[in-house]
């Protein structure tokens, strides 16, 4: 089973005893919602006439849908009918898919203990505000986040470091200051242009050797086993 290490050498992370805050992906991170978007937005494209698998649209997922559909789609479609297929996608996610993502084990008990250790929360989703909202109900973490930051508060989401630097500037913090957690190469990517070392979570499906590629300096199957051994990890003080 995968393990967390601590890098070495140019890669070791900073003195874990400066980071203040611990800033969440949502999606396959703290959600088991990865198959569901990839479900919803295979059949958007599909239904608006592009031959993409589901696989090849798992493989975007993380992405916002400004950063995934121009991954898929020619200008000329985009401006044809990409607006109204990312529509078709939302409303489908929502009456279809949404009743159904799950928190993955632990993952309340996890924020506790960071909370407890002393550092700030904040969630940065490339999710709409209006599905993030419900995303931290149904992790049942709305009253441990302090701050949260989606993709409608940026001009461009995941891979691009805006998300991350939101953040950052809503908890006055540098980059150093915080330690992002993520299931995607994407998140790793974006958390690394802003400065913010990156811990990786393999149960949103990506593999351990994409998210250490990515920048991930270290790596837990999901939240419970990043909980077990919160002690060794970058987020304990």
């Amino acid at each position: 089973m995968p393990t967390g290490t601590r890098g070495s050498g140019a890669d070791a992370p900073e003195d874990p005893e400066l980071h203040k805050a611990a800033i969440f992906d949502v999606d396959g991170t703290l959600l088991d919602s990865v198959d569901l978007h990839a479900l919803a937005w295979h059949e958007a494209l599909v239904r608006f006439g592009h031959d993409v698998g589901f696989e090849q649209a798992r493989g975007q997922i993380g992405k916002g849908g400004d950063k995934l559909i121009p991954h898929f789609l020619s200008e000329d479609a985009q401006r044809d009918h990409g607006k109204e297929m990312e529509e078709w996608r939302g409303k489908r996610f929502k009456t279809e898919y949404l009743p159904l993502v799950r928190p993955f084990s632990a993952v309340p008990d996890l924020l506790r203990r960071v909370r407890n250790g002393g550092l700030r929360i904040a969630v940065a989703s490339s999710a709409k505000k209006d599905e993030l909202e419900k995303y931290l109900d149904i992790a049942g973490i709305g009253d441990l986040v302090d701050v949260t930051t989606s993709s409608d508060d940026v001009e461009e989401s995941k891979p691009a470091p805006d998300i991350f630097e939101a953040v950052l500037k809503k908890l006055g913090l540098e980059g150093p200051d915080a330690v992002a957690i993520g299931d995607t190469p994407y998140d790793a990517e974006a958390a690394g242009k802003a400065k913010i070392t990156t811990v990786g979570v393999l149960c949103g499906g990506f593999t351990e050797d994409s998210l250490r590629q990515a920048g991930c300096v270290q790596v837990y199957p999901g939240p419970a086993a990043l909980l077990a051994c919160f002690e060794d990890s970058l987020l304990a003080k």
